[in-house]
């Protein structure tokens, strides 16, 4: 079945980066379009990357404005792995993060996701 693991979250001091991975497995990862999306405490869910497959797509990525030069999203399809290198990290940024796809005619799929904590 369909799995998607994150891991690489954690506490750190604003400024501080952070790297986080996401382990896909039970679907062709290299085959579909793969997004980052977190959720800070009492808010809603935000888009903040998605990185298009680079067999069914243009393989580019995309940012949400708020992490724009701040945050870089990449994939190894040799790994089945998603990644998220973050940087300059602000305590607006605390929150869970996930990543998550869209199989077609299957159906949504996201992880348990990965506490990030920006504090001093």
């Amino acid at each position: 079945q369909v799995q998607l693991v994150e891991s690489g979250g954690g506490p750190v001091q604003p400024g501080g980066s952070l790297r986080l991975s996401c382990a896909a497995s039970g679907f062709s990862f290299g085959q579909y379009h793969m997004t980052w999306v977190r959720q800070a405490p009492g808010k809603g869910p935000e888009g903040v990357s998605n990185i298009n497959s680079d067999f069914n797509g243009d393989g580019k990525t995309y940012y949400a404005d708020s992490v724009k030069a701040l945050f870089t999203a990449s994939r190894d399809n040799t790994k089945n792995t998603l990644y998220l290198e973050m940087n300059n990290l602000k305590p607006e940024d605390t929150a869970v993060y996930y990543c998550a796809t869209g199989l077609p005619g299957v159906g949504y799929y996201r992880g348990q996701g990965t506490q990030v904590t920006v504090s001093e």
